[in-house]
């Protein structure tokens, strides 16, 4: 028994389970492959400013989740909590804007990390896939991204999702929805930090979870009253285009998700069966983020969907996943001269593309057939000293039960056409 277990709050992803977490990574990322986006991968941890300039010095993010740490150097350096800012950082900083057309398409795959109280669905360390267009204004692009999150979760057979859609307006119209915002709040009975923060971003208050707080709320002024006339005609844009797609939405006044850097589009993908912890993905428009980080403006639009939640998501609607056998060939040699010659097989099936293992250890062909079946491989292959002298082997299929001898020098080209 070892002495050590995993830190609280997260867990170890193993066979079989990872084959499924694997299996939504890849059908989450395949739309965004297929629509033009590039991969992009960024380090772990990056320098503590980065996000609380970025994410916002006043988020829960930044104020209580996030993990720092200061290096022997006096460098101060933060685990990532989040995406965007890290892959927006990379793209300026190898000047991807100014190589060639906008937008600039990215995805990413990763691990990331926040000190949260951990309960079903939420973990210390959490998968992402996401996804970045950045460099242009435009409500294609808003919608292209709704729509390839929606295709991906369809893809693997979730019906329950629901999308969740608001506009939190730009520079020019949320000023003065902040002010009315803030005169609304301060009459409200809020304890001295969520007073606090009425101060430094109102429209964070719209985000607390919890029912003594969302009660008092529900007065409060909309954002879609306050929406400039360019704000109101570009978020009617993406609603017309993602409708257009089938994808339907739901109009919510109160999303404004967990980060400062949103405009304008805001979204969030929920599911009803998990709970308190339903979003399942989420991301909007940052028109301003890219000038927070020192850069030029570069108006830009990303989202990030939660591999983790997506996996629950699957269970809680009993959604069984078709995924491929790690193994198609499981080799049994019976004698050292066997070993030899179905160890070489083995080398060449897998060089000719086909999942292959090996009964390793010397068992018995009892054993090595238990392990054979336990493979979920199709077919075995089995040989002794009498099968060699005649230059065969014997190919049992694992589900039928069906054996047959097959010249040990065709072997290869024959399971490959009963695998075909």
């Amino acid at each position: 028994m070892s002495t050590f277990s995993a830190p609280k709050g997260t867990y170890d992803l193993l066979p079989p389970d990872s084959a499924a977490f694997l299996a939504v990574r890849e059908a989450l990322a395949a739309p965004l492959r297929g629509a033009g986006y590039g991969y992009v991968e960024t380090p772990g941890f990056e320098h503590v400013e980065l996000f609380s300039r970025g994410v916002g010095e006043s988020t829960d993010i930044v104020t209580k989740e996030m993990y720092t740490l200061t290096t022997k150097g006096g460098t101060r350096l933060a685990l990532r909590p989040e995406g965007t800012a890290s892959v927006l950082r990379a793209a300026l900083q190898a000047s991807l804007h100014r190589a060639g057309s906008l937008p600039v398409k990215l995805w990413y795959s990763g691990t990331y990390y926040r000190y949260e109280r951990p309960q079903a669905g939420r973990y210390r360390h959490f998968s992402q896939i996401g996804a970045e267009a950045i460099g242009t204004e435009d409500p294609a692009l808003d919608a292209e991204l709704i729509i390839l999150a929606a295709d991906a979760y369809r893809s693997l057979g979730l019906t329950g999702v629901r999308l969740l859609l608001n506009s939190l307006g730009d520079r020019e119209c949320r000023p003065a929805y902040r002010a009315a915002l803030q005169e609304f709040l301060r009459g409200l009975d809020l304890d001295e930090d969520t007073r606090a923060r009425i101060e430094i971003n109102p429209l964070r208050v719209l985000d607390d979870k919890r029912e003594s707080v969302r009660r008092q709320l529900a007065g409060a002024p909309a954002m879609s009253d306050h929406l400039c006339q360019a704000c109101k005609e570009y978020h009617e844009q993406v609603r017309d285009l993602i409708s257009g797609a089938g994808v339907a939405f739901t109009d919510d006044e109160r999303l404004v998700r967990g980060l400062d850097y949103y405009t304008r589009t805001t979204f969030e993908f929920v599911h009803d069966g998990l709970g308190s912890q339903s979003a399942v993905g989420g991301g909007g428009r940052y028109d301003g983020l890219s000038e927070m980080l020192g850069g030029p403006a570069l108006p830009s639009v990303g989202w990030a969907v939660g591999v983790d939640r997506t996996l629950l998501a699957l269970r809680a609607e009993g959604v069984v996943q078709d995924l491929p056998s790690p193994t198609d060939v499981f080799a049994v040699p019976l004698g050292d001269e066997a070993r030899r010659e179905l160890f070489a097989m083995v080398t060449a099936l897998r060089r000719a593309g086909v999942a292959a293992d090996f009964a390793y250890g010397g068992r018995g062909v009892k054993s090595a057939m238990k392990s054979a079946n336990r493979s979920g491989a199709r077919y075995a292959v089995v040989a002794g000293d009498r099968d060699l002298a005649e230059g065969v082997v014997q190919v049992k299929d694992l589900g039928s039960g069906e054996q047959s001898p097959v010249p040990l020098t065709a072997v290869v080209d024959d399971l490959r056409r009963r695998l075909a």
